[in-house]
């Protein structure tokens, strides 16, 4: 027989990342279970699965400690009574070390686990099996379908009907990558519809919702995207406000303290968020360079392939561009900093080639595939130019909540800085993607919207001694001060004189 418990809660404001609830020792065993078995929590007909903490001291015999995704799940207040249910351990699990065991995985199976995280049974040591087992053994592409449209059958999606809907996604890997801002105006200013959405960042510096969050509100509902998107043309939303494939939110919060990203999980990742917008064509930009997911051009075009065998499984015409990203594009790396780029660029700024060149280029890709033009790159540079891109622009970022008429100095940078300079005269041969991006990142980007790194010369370019080569942004003095020693030793800009070195000639006796 089931025993049930009517226990008193006690409200812990932790969020553990997972329905949690803390019980007395003494009433685990009354029950038997023990420490992370899973429990039914009830109160008023809500109901929630939670995994069971044991504590002698956080909570009285006759009470359970709630965190917070219970709390906000059943709406408790402290000391409201609530029923404790065992509940048995999910299938799911089993299929996990099916996996594991570099097994294959039928429909019923990635179903059973995509449900189960989308109901948050599976624990965190769970999923991150999970994307351990699919990072080691892989999936075939019926697998990698079958999780794709699991994970959009889980969630909402947004029906245009019969309107041809535009998507772009660039797999990322190069820091400073802020097209998205300057593509989708220029695309929604040609008359295609392209509800962009994206998500936050993983191990960057800046995520396009990052970027976008900076100067305007990010957090749209899924009514809010078709609604901006037949007004205006164009939106530039988190898809994890939304539950448009949600167990990808859960799965990136995992991945990101793993620092992985398994090939077949990042191919439902992406193309479940599109197929869930309504996308039907989708332009992906995949960078090729060191550091990036791309490290040479027969990776990147494996990674091509993927994705458009994916896209015809699920119905979606699928382009890729490969693209150079053996260093940061433009200059600007951080939210604020790279959101002031983009936007000075709509605005007419000559801005870095890398950004203006790369952005018209896929920009006019999808004119192209749209039918708009032949010559996609000049019609792109021409919306560009007379101003109907930054005026797009504006038109997506106040139907967001963002500031009218906004300009590039809006975007609120780090109000603290530290310049580093060469340390010797040369060229500039080698900037590591990786090491600015930890610097950055030290220095509080994602997090700190005005934090980041601006780098003043690039590959190629001539430098003087004690002159500038990038400079630190930082919203707090003490995060400035750690990327600066961390910069210090990384040394992310590499300065080499023409003459590296001088072998003498051997002197004989």
């Amino acid at each position: 027989m089931i025993r049930l418990s009517k226990l008193k809660s006690k409200l812990i404001d932790i969020d553990a990342g997972e329905p949690t609830v803390i019980m007395n020792e003494d009433d685990t065993a009354q029950m038997g279970i023990r420490e992370m078995d899973r429990v039914h929590v009830e109160k008023h007909g809500r109901s929630i699965v939670a995994i069971v903490q044991e504590s002698q001291t956080l909570v009285s015999p006759g009470e359970v400690g709630v965190l917070q995704a219970v709390l906000k799940t059943l709406k408790l207040v402290d000391g409201d009574k609530v029923t404790i249910r065992p509940t048995s351990r999910p299938q799911s699990i089993d299929f996990i070390k099916k996996k594991m065991d570099n097994r294959e995985l039928t429909t019923d199976e990635i179903y059973a686990i995509v449900e189960d995280m989308s109901n948050r049974i599976l624990s965190r040591v769970e999923i991150s099996s999970y994307i351990t087992a699919i990072y080691i053994n892989g999936m075939n592409m019926r697998e990698t379908r079958d999780l794709t449209m699991a994970m959009v059958d889980t969630g909402e999606t947004i029906d245009f009907g019969d309107r041809d809907i535009f998507d772009f996604h660039s797999i990322g890997g190069c820091p400073g990558n802020k097209i998205t801002p300057i593509i989708v105006p220029i695309v929604a200013a040609s008359d295609l519809m392209i509800p962009k959405t994206f998500s936050r960042a993983i191990s960057s510096a800046a995520g396009t919702a990052d970027i976008m969050e900076s100067i305007c509100n990010v957090t749209l509902s899924s009514e809010d995207i078709k609604h901006i998107t037949l007004e205006v043309g164009g939106v530039l939303a988190w898809g994890g406000a939304v539950r448009l494939a949600p167990v990808d939110d859960i799965l990136i919060k995992v991945e990101y303290g793993l620092a992985i990203d398994p090939r077949s999980q990042v191919l439902a990742s992406i193309m479940s968020k599109k197929k869930a917008v309504g996308a039907k064509h989708l332009l992906l930009d995949i960078p090729m360079g060191p550091d990036t997911k791309a490290e040479d051009e027969e990776h990147a075009r494996a990674i091509a392939r993927n994705f458009i065998e994916l896209g015809e499984e699920i119905g979606i015409n699928v382009e890729c561009a490969i693209t150079y990203g053996g260093q940061p594009i433009g200059r600007a790396i951080g939210p604020a900093l790279e959101a002031q780029e983009a936007i000075a660029i709509l605005e007419g700024e000559p801005g870095p080639r890398s950004v203006v060149e790369k952005a018209l280029s896929l920009a006019g890709m999808i004119l192209e595939m749209g039918g708009v033009t032949r010559n996609g790159y000049e019609e792109a540079k021409t919306i560009l130019k007379s101003g109907r891109a930054l005026e797009k622009f504006r038109e997506i970022v106040e139907a967001q909540g963002g500031k009218e008429g906004i300009t590039s100095k809006d975007a609120p940078v780090g109000k603290h800085t530290m310049e580093i300079t060469a340390d010797k005269s040369g060229y500039v041969n080698l900037i590591s993607n990786r090491g600015i991006v930890k610097i950055a990142r030290e220095a509080g980007a994602p997090y700190d919207k005005g934090a980041g790194v601006v780098i003043a010369r690039k590959a190629g370019q001539p430098v003087e001694k004690g002159e500038l080569i990038y400079t630190i942004y930082a919203d707090h003095d003490r995060k400035l001060n750690a990327a600066e020693i961390l910069g210090r030793k990384l040394k992310p800009v590499r300065v080499e004189s023409m003459v590296m070195d001088r072998i003498p000639t051997i002197r004989r006796l």
